[in-house]
């Protein structure tokens, strides 16, 4: 018996309704597919960004640990040895030379300031390196005490301690695995403000029906974590560069400065050869001539001395200051 119209009409209906359904699931997964494909190129443009400043940034305090070093080891340590040869100084304001604070001259404290260009010099020869991974990024970041609690008096050391051997932010930027009991730098992990990881994004399978509504929706929330993801790593690439601008401007500092002390070593060591090592016998312009290389020489110590980071990784506000103040001083640009 042959079916009625209606039973065609509403087979009709059923295949039409059926087919739909189906046309609507590929619509919703191919948006689903477009969608992620967005998702992991914002991920992956983010990743590239923040590694970009990151390793700029590395590479800058690095350069600055050099520069450190290179000036401790040199220009310090010969002015060091200079003002080893004087006896009976008696510092008085000779001109406005001590807005960093009179530089020390007894024995104790140029044998302390020698450990430090000793160091430094130690740090140069890779005798420190081997043992201490990152130690140029840690010394440009902050110290020699803070980065190794290495002693003024020169004693030994095997490996980063304190602030540089538990800072994330220093070891993303370069310095090195943490300690032993550390977070650590996993792959892909961003340490500025706070361990912010890559999100992990739904994987999309193909699904039909109902299904692919959920894929869909699954893609729209990939995106959402991958902008939210992008914003951050934006914000940490901001936090790289003013610390990698922060270590170019006391690098620039103290290759102006290391100029003026070797010649101020030079200077005084003059005046040594004709008025002898008994400062009492010194000229006044000879006394002038020795507190401005004593004031010098405390503005490079200063700078030496000057964390750039906190122990919390962030960029200290008095570096800016006493940056800017050694350049005021010494007109450096």
């Amino acid at each position: 018996m042959p079916l009625p119209l209606l039973a065609w009409v509403a087979i009709g209906a059923t295949g039409l309704f059926g087919a739909g359904k189906t046309i609507g699931a590929m619509v919703d997964n191919s948006d689903a597919k477009d969608i992620n494909s967005e998702a992991n190129r914002i991920v992956e443009d983010a990743k590239r960004v923040i590694n970009a400043s990151r390793s700029a940034s590395g590479k800058a305090l690095e350069a600055l640990g050099s520069k450190k070093a290179h000036v401790a080891a040199g220009s310090m340590s010969i002015f060091v040895n200079v003002c080893k040869q004087i006896k009976n100084v008696e510092l008085r304001d000779y001109g406005n030379f001590f807005e960093f604070g009179k530089f020390k001259t007894d024995r104790q404290s140029l044998e302390e300031l020698q450990g430090m260009c000793d160091f430094a010099s130690d740090l140069i020869g890779g005798s420190l390196v081997g043992s201490a991974a990152g130690a140029l990024t840690a010394y440009g970041a902050y110290s020699g005490a803070m980065a190794f609690g290495a002693a003024s008096t020169g004693t030994a050391i095997s490996a980063l301690s304190g602030a540089a051997a538990s800072n994330a932010t220093l070891a993303f930027l370069g310095g090195g695995s943490l300690a032993a009991g550390g977070a650590g730098i996993a792959g892909g992990a961003m340490v500025l403000g706070g361990l912010v990881a890559a999100p992990a994004l739904a994987v999309l399978g193909l699904f039909m029906g109902s299904s692919a509504k959920t894929n869909l929706e699954n893609a729209k929330s990939n995106r959402a974590e991958a902008r939210k993801f992008a914003e951050e790593m934006k914000t940490a690439a901001v936090k790289c560069d003013a610390i990698r601008d922060r270590a170019y401007l006391f690098a620039s500092i103290l290759t102006g400065l290391d100029t003026r002390l070797r010649r101020a070593a030079g200077a005084l060591q003059d005046v040594i050869n004709n008025r002898g090592a008994d400062f009492r016998n010194f000229k006044p312009k000879d006394k002038e001539t020795a507190a401005a290389s004593y004031a010098l020489a405390q503005a490079v110590k200063t700078v030496l001395n000057t964390p750039i980071l906190t122990e919390n990784g962030e960029l200290t506000s008095n570096s800016l200051s006493i940056a800017q103040s050694v350049q005021r001083q010494y007109a450096l640009v």
